[in-house]
């Protein structure tokens, strides 16, 4: 990796986390999405006034996969109507770059998107996230990598498809099970009762660091024969 393939993967990464400055329109919409996800799950969980818990891992998690999937498409979206993809491919770089340059722009979006989630799933659902906040970011942090990772090569490869958005899910979601069922049991793992169980959630955070491993390695193989110019 040279200085040059960091450069354009950061020029990549920043160019995207500008406009999103300035725009404000992908964090946002996945924040108030993630916030919506929670709460109508808060709800729907709640028998006489209190919420099951046992409900918390599947709820984070779901919102982490639909925010997640909502600013991916989003993002490559905008790549489409300002054409950037087509310029970015035409550029003297090479495309894996690309591809990891928006990778990082779309795991600092749901990043932030899980900020404002996991204190509104703490609230709605009483339980003690924030004790367990290293072991949680671990977790999401890894998580998210994973699911950023097929994520980012799906959007990108159907951003020219006429039913995008409906084929991003049925792509993405069935790849990225893996990455979810570890997230949803190293959750269980850190809310069990009596005493959190960190040993378990830490087993299935060595298991999302492997489908992590795979996911990039088989994305960066792949991507370029993928993404072609019109």
């Amino acid at each position: 990796m040279t200085v040059g393939f960091l450069r354009a993967t950061l020029a990549v990464t920043s160019k995207d986390l500008r406009i999103e400055v300035r725009a404000r329109e992908i964090v946002y919409s996945m924040v108030f999405f993630a916030a919506l996800v929670v709460l109508l799950f808060a709800f729907s969980f709640t028998r006489e006034g209190v919420a099951d818990r046992n409900a918390v891992a599947g709820v984070l998690w779901i919102a982490v996969a639909l925010t997640g999937t909502l600013g991916q498409g989003r993002a490559m979206d905008r790549e489409r109507e300002g054409n950037t993809m087509r310029a970015l491919l035409l550029a003297p770089i090479d495309r894996t770059a690309i591809y990891l340059g928006k990778l990082l722009g779309i795991v600092a979006f749901m990043l932030l998107a899980e900020v404002s989630s996991v204190p509104l799933v703490a609230l709605f659902f009483d339980v003690p996230l924030l004790s367990v906040g290293g072991t949680l970011m671990a977790l999401l942090l890894l998580g998210t990598v994973g699911f950023a990772a097929v994520g980012s090569l799906f959007a990108a490869m159907l951003m020219r498809a006429r039913a995008r958005d409906v084929l991003l899910g049925i792509l993405l979601y069935p790849v990225v099970i893996p990455i979810l069922l570890a997230g949803v049991r190293g959750t269980q793992a850190l809310l069990a009762v009596p005493v959190a169980d960190v040993d378990g959630a830490w087993f299935w955070a060595r298991m999302m660091l492997a489908f992590d491993v795979v996911f990039i390695t088989v994305a960066l193989w792949v991507y370029e024969p993928l993404v072609a110019i019109d």
